[in-house]
């Protein structure tokens, strides 16, 4: 196993308003490499205040590889394409993990020249 400063990746996790949504995005960040792979989760339900108000929402989470230094890019890309006013999307920092999974995320995550 590797620990976070050789295999440099981490994962975001971030919310959609349907599935249909975070397919859609998903794809499209994979398809413009800022994300190796999205894992798109089951529906949840989110209780949160907004604008001074306690909301409830159905929403669907995803969890998306990439690598640290791409991190900023994917979250930015993926607040221009999302339906939210402010949308949750957070990094967590993978402590460890195969060498072989992350040379492939660090792969698929870079630009082909």
């Amino acid at each position: 196993m590797t620990g976070p400063a050789e295999s440099a990746i981490v994962t975001v996790y971030a919310v959609f308003g349907s599935g249909e949504e975070a397919e859609r995005i998903g794809r499209h960040l994979v398809e413009e490499r800022l994300a190796a792979c999205v894992n798109i989760l089951g529906p949840c339900r989110s209780i949160y205040r907004w604008e001074g108000r306690i909301e409830e929402a159905d929403e669907v989470a995803a969890l998306f590889k990439t690598r640290a230094g791409q991190a900023d890019a994917l979250i930015a890309r993926l607040a221009e394409l999302h339906s939210y006013e402010v949308p949750a999307a957070v990094v967590w920092t993978i402590a460890n993990a195969l060498p072989a999974y992350a040379g492939w995320v660090t792969s698929e995550t870079t630009k082909v020249i």
